[in-house]
């Protein structure tokens, strides 16, 4: 039972974003590269957000019930402006990155986009989010014990790991939106995400107690970063995210199936 519950928040948790990889990164070094700085940089900012939480409930009262909610919402909302302000340092330097791959290239292009880079940089901060969201858990997952056996929910470990999938994916919208609002100095969309950032954090910190026993409350944490998905880089909302990213053309999917229907249609005839 506990090896089932393993593999399967395994799963639900990392297949999703396991698919993009193997579909969309794994084939280009490049963007492997990016993912795994993308990934440095957020857990520099966990290891610096981390630090400064020891610090302040080392130096409090810890009998202060008060002082230790007001210390945990502060932790909440710094580790969310530490992220975003690591994001942003990521940001200028994949810039600076790209013009120095302009530069050696030999016909002055870039062989990877801004748009490209945004959304390989949001897989790798999704990606390490979720990994250390869901490595304890995973581990408690393979017993020894049965989940719910002392009258507790059995549902808490398929519903985090739920919460951890649909954190990747934000983080992924996130890094497309942040980086395009950077690239054309859109500074509502920076704001946008970090204010969506501030919103699913705190929603979260607010009903994980809840969670165990009302799963339908986890349909309420994506809700604030719906706007996310049409707001992509290509500015169009009638183009799909990944079409925008990985077509120079911006071809249009709805065009692009109807033209393969045709094509399977006249083969067969």
């Amino acid at each position: 039972m506990t090896l089932a519950i393993f593999f399967g928040c395994t799963f639900i948790a990392f297949g999703p974003v396991f698919s993009l990889f193997l579909f969309t990164i794994a084939r280009y070094p490049l963007r492997i590269i990016i993912l795994i700085a993308g990934a440095f940089f957020w857990l520099v900012s966990l290891l610096l957000s981390s630090l400064i939480w020891f610090i302040t409930v080392k130096a409090s009262n810890p009998q202060d019930e008060l002082l230790q909610k007001g210390l945990l919402i502060f932790g909440v909302m710094f580790s969310v402006l530490l992220q975003e302000a690591f994001r942003f340092l990521y940001y200028k330097l994949l810039r600076k990155a790209i013009e120095g791959l302009v530069a050696l290239s030999e016909d002055g292009c870039s062989p990877i986009s801004i748009q490209q880079m945004a959304y390989v940089a949001g897989v790798g901060f999704g990606l390490m989010s979720g990994t250390f969201s869901m490595i304890n858990l995973l581990a408690d997952a393979l017993g020894p014990g049965t989940t719910g056996i002392h009258g507790d929910s059995q549902l808490y470990f398929l519903t985090s790991a739920f919460m951890t999938m649909v954190l990747i994916f934000l983080h992924t919208f996130w890094g497309i939106l942040f980086f395009h609002g950077c690239e054309h100095r859109c500074w509502w969309e920076i704001t946008a995400v970090v204010i969506m950032h501030l919103a699913v954090s705190g929603s979260v910190c607010g009903v994980e107690p809840a969670l165990s026993w009302n799963p339908e409350a986890l349909w309420g944490v994506p809700v604030p970063s719906c706007p996310c998905p049409p707001l992509h880089p290509g500015g169009k909302s009638s183009h799909h995210l990944l079409c925008n990213i990985f077509s120079p053309g911006l071809v249009d999917p709805g065009q692009f199936w109807q033209d393969r229907c045709w094509g399977l249609a006249a083969a067969a005839s």
